[in-house]
């Protein structure tokens, strides 16, 4: 039996301790009436093991409890640093894939600048659809259609181990050295939209990207990676050729509505 449910000897037997400190608490006034109880209460400190007062013993808690939000504290401060850097390292690479001068620069530059910004050892693309001009890039080889059914499964971004993927063998050493692996799908438009192309990060370190671990910074990768690799999609050739200086594009006259003359005599003036 616990000591706290032990029953009492003497004249309170029958009272365990548990009664006494529902008593105490649900009484507050019994230490108003017998205020000298608590300057002679005597107390064992769980740092020290000596004796001593309430009083002190209710400084301790009060320390313990300090430090505990000052822990807390420092941790937000170091996440809300951590989360700047993280911030400005997103825009460097967001602003890199606008300034691409060309659309066939987009896999390149996303590669390198991810590698650099985010220190990630090994970055691979595959995209599988993008215009024919676009076909001989590296990052427009062929994809089996296996992998594309598992692409087009994934509802957020696969974070784990290497389980010999075929996408694993996309990175220049084949995967051999690769132990974990995030694989982000790219898709058109919102979340959900069609899945045309998938963005794998990889490290020989295990612990790297685990399943467990958070995806939100990884679904924003995707999401501006997807907007920004749409432009593969459409044929840069065409995008340059001259138009009528007389007639703006998407200019088709038969389209204007037709406006017919109304009296407005009787209306009011401006």
């Amino acid at each position: 039996m616990s000591g706290e449910h032990q029953p009492l000897q003497g004249a309170l037997a029958g009272i365990t301790e548990t009664d006494i400190a529902h008593y105490l608490a649900a009484t507050p006034e019994f230490f108003e009436r017998h205020a000298g109880l608590l300057a002679s209460l005597q107390l064992v400190s769980p740092h020290s093991h000596r004796t001593v007062s309430l009083q002190e013993r209710q400084m301790e808690l009060l320390r313990e409890r300090i430090k505990g939000l000052e822990r807390k504290i420092m941790d937000m401060i170091r996440a809300g640093q951590e989360n700047m850097v993280l911030s400005d390292r997103m825009h460097r690479w967001t602003r890199a894939l606008m300034l691409a001068r060309s659309a066939s620069l987009l896999g390149q530059v996303l590669i390198e600048q991810l590698r650099h910004e985010f220190m990630v050892p090994q970055v691979a693309l595959r995209v599988w659809r993008y215009a024919p001009e676009h076909a001989h890039l590296p990052w427009a080889q062929p994809v089996s259609e296996d992998l594309k059914t598992f692409a087009a499964s994934l509802s957020q971004p696969y974070c784990g181990a290497n389980m010999d993927f075929e996408a694993a063998r996309w990175f220049e050493d084949g995967g051999e050295h690769t132990q974990s692996m995030a694989m982000v799908p790219l898709r058109l438009g919102r979340a959900g939209g069609e899945c045309y192309g998938l963005l794998v990060l990889g490290s020989p370190d295990v612990t790297r990207y685990q399943a467990d671990m958070g995806v939100e910074f990884l679904e924003q990768l995707g999401e501006i990676a997807s907007a920004a690799l749409g432009r593969l999609m459409v044929s840069e050739r065409a995008a340059l050729q001259p138009q009528d200086p007389e007639r703006p594009s998407g200019f088709t006259p038969s389209r204007l509505p037709v406006l017919q003359a109304v009296d407005l005599s009787d209306g009011p003036s401006l």
